[in-house]
């Protein structure tokens, strides 16, 4: 593989960054990966993204309920989302090992800019949208997020270098924290103006200032020959993907464990109903509710400098995602709206971990050619997971009640999580440090 070339020097190859361990005090967040620019270009696309698309997904459903007046309606526009997040995470992963990885990430910031200006311009026609139109561009902005976002977190490592992985994906995820909460305060600020316009608008100028700032990453080019891309060969590339995943027992439990965590604990479905019945005497339950997983997650990006420093990866995910599970328990228990906020907030705190660890762990461990199918499996598995759990909640509160489907979701995945480190010892034992040797030897 050719070094890459820094844009600015003209064309001189410039060193790969050797991985500094400095040794840090205290648990502030680990900023080491922001010294290097090319990685400050990358952190900064993903934060000029991120609030703006949070506003997108609560116009959407916003825009879909007025032109409709159905909740049924806004239940499909979710599947209209996913459809096309599933289809092409897996071969926006697989066009990722075949193609310069920045030359992909510009015309996906391109497309998706393209294409929220296109969500504004439509809310301005008569009637207040269309709703066809309004399906058709968000599948359009689902399938380009779907091949920009495991395209960036597959450049990470050539970037950082192996030692600064979990540091970045610590600072991206938190910056993606904060999104996820500014981002709807905004919007429902924007929506309450009657300005649906902007919201998309915000979006659009997100995606431009990113498609600018990544334009100026060097050439970031697969771990193999990248060739004419076809079709085809990506379609292959999905199914080798899929094959390398199962001769890898750790690789794969990092999706396994993941889905289990989301699939029985995953609690949103049921906030309207508390917000309703058990703390409708508290004033905003509902928002509180929606914004403690997020608040915890943040509040443990900005302290997660000692992840950076965890050798045994694959025994600190088992162990937050037990702490995900001990935490929804709690939260199908909690008598008031302050200790449910706070269970949730513990929840969101062991899925921060989780979160930044299993991708630090996919992005080392796979080899350079397999980096962006491994993070495209990545991103349907995260995004998929949340709407199973939605529905095994939803289902078991409506005939159990709440807290049954919570405690009992908690307590398989504490269960779960225990079978996991008995059953597959390779994971359970996982060190970061053998990974980067063997990578490099």
């Amino acid at each position: 593989m050719s070094q890459p070339v820094d844009p600015i020097e003209g064309g001189a190859p410039v060193e790969e960054p050797v991985p500094e361990r400095v040794r840090r005090r205290g648990w502030a967040i680990d900023t080491t990966p922001l010294r290097d620019p090319r990685y400050r270009r990358l952190f900064w696309g993903i934060a000029t993204t991120t609030i703006g698309q949070q506003m997108t997904l609560v116009a959407v459903p916003f825009q879909v309920y007025l032109l409709t007046g159905s909740s049924f309606m806004v239940g499909v526009t979710s599947i209209v989302a996913l459809v096309p997040l599933i289809v092409f995470g897996l071969l926006g992963g697989a066009i990722a090992d075949a193609m310069d990885r920045r030359r992909l990430l510009v015309v996906t910031s391109v497309g998706a800019a393209v294409t929220s200006a296109l969500l504004a311009a439509q809310a301005l026609l008569p009637g207040g949208g269309n709703l066809v139109l309004l399906w058709v561009l968000t599948a359009a902005v689902s399938a380009f997020t779907a091949v920009n976002s495991p395209t960036r977190y597959a450049v990470i490592p050539a970037l950082v270098g192996t030692a600064g992985v979990p540091a970045a994906n610590a600072l991206a995820m938190t910056v993606r924290q904060i999104g996820v909460i500014v981002g709807p305060l905004v919007a429902g600020l924007l929506i309450g103006l009657g300005s649906l316009f902007t919201a998309y608008a915000i979006d659009a100028v997100g995606f431009v200032v990113a498609a600018v700032l990544l334009r100026g990453l060097p050439p970031l080019p697969p771990g193999r020959d990248a060739g004419k891309l076809r079709l085809g060969a990506a379609v292959h590339g999905v199914w080798e993907g899929f094959a390398f995943l199962r001769t890898q027992p750790v690789l794969l439990m990092t999706f396994v464990v993941d889905v289990i965590a989301m699939l029985f604990a995953w609690p949103q479905a049921v906030f309207p109903e508390l917000s309703e019945t058990r703390y409708a005497d508290s004033p905003n339950s509902l928002g509180w509710l929606f914004a403690g997983i997020s608040i915890g997650a943040l509040g443990m990006g900005l302290t997660s400098g000692w992840v950076s420093k965890v050798d045994r990866q694959g025994a600190v995910v088992i162990v937050s995602i037990a702490v995900w599970g001990v935490a929804i328990i709690g939260f199908g228990l909690a008598p008031t709206l302050w200790l449910a906020v706070l269970c949730l907030a513990v929840a969101g705190a062991g899925d921060m971990v989780s979160a930044v660890l299993r991708s630090a762990m996919l992005q080392t461990a796979a080899p350079e050619e397999m980096r962006g199918r491994m993070q495209g499996v990545f991103i349907v598995v995260v995004t998929g997971g949340p709407r199973l759990g939605d529905l095994r909640a939803g289902g078991l509160a409506s005939a159990a009640g709440v807290s049954f489907a919570m405690v009992s979701g908690g307590v398989v995945v504490v269960l779960a999580m225990v079978a996991v480190a008995l059953l597959v010892p390779s994971f359970w034992l996982f060190r970061a440090s053998r990974s980067a040797v063997d990578r490099t030897g």
